[in-house]
């Protein structure tokens, strides 16, 4: 989705498009639109904003690359990427935002994330959301997974206390995967 609500933007998705066409959610920050189209968290921020402000529900991906998990640095890319990409949002709007702990090393590879991985991250994020809006909006804010969920990993992603739901990918274009998660 684009972050303006009109105008002369070839290629580009409104807000407005998507609701004609009857989307509730859209996926912002997804790192495949940050890679490959250079969206930074200040670009995504504005279309969280809009999002929030035309009715959508805003599902905001954040996630690290291998070498920012190898080195240490994870926890301050997510931080940074919470920070700029919800900036100056109320509790009541964040409560509003799912956020989507996409580890890009994940995406696509076949690897995924340990439960344990996982659980921690999402534990850091409600920690955060707790932290900036209090404890009554980090219950209330939605967090899933998403990183090559597969039937044979929801079971042990979902029994994780902070994860909320997974955002599914490759698994979602098989019938059959598709149909095995979502029935967990």
């Amino acid at each position: 989705m684009h972050d303006q609500v009109e105008g002369a933007y070839t290629g580009e998705v409104s807000v407005r498009m998507l609701k004609a066409g009857g989307a509730s959610f859209v996926i912002l920050g997804h790192s495949e639109r940050r890679q490959l189209f250079a969206e930074t968290n200040v670009f995504i921020h504005r279309k969280v904003l809009r999002a929030l402000q035309e009715g959508l529900t805003p599902i905001l991906c954040i996630g690290e690359l291998a070498h920012e998990r190898e080195s240490g640095e994870y926890l301050n890319i997510l931080k940074f990427q919470l920070e700029e990409c919800l900036h100056g949002l109320n509790a009541s709007q964040v409560a509003q935002v799912i956020i989507a702990y996409e580890p890009v090393w994940a995406i696509g590879t076949g690897k995924t994330a340990t439960p344990e991985i996982a659980q921690a991250i999402h534990c850091f994020i409600r920690n955060w959301v707790e932290e900036r809006h209090g404890i009554e909006c980090s219950e209330q804010v939605c967090l899933i997974y998403g990183g090559s969920v597969k039937p044979d990993n929801i079971a042990s992603l979902m029994q994780q206390t902070d994860i909320d739901g997974v955002l599914v990918g490759g698994a979602s274009l098989d019938v059959k995967s598709f149909a095995q998660i979502a029935n967990y």
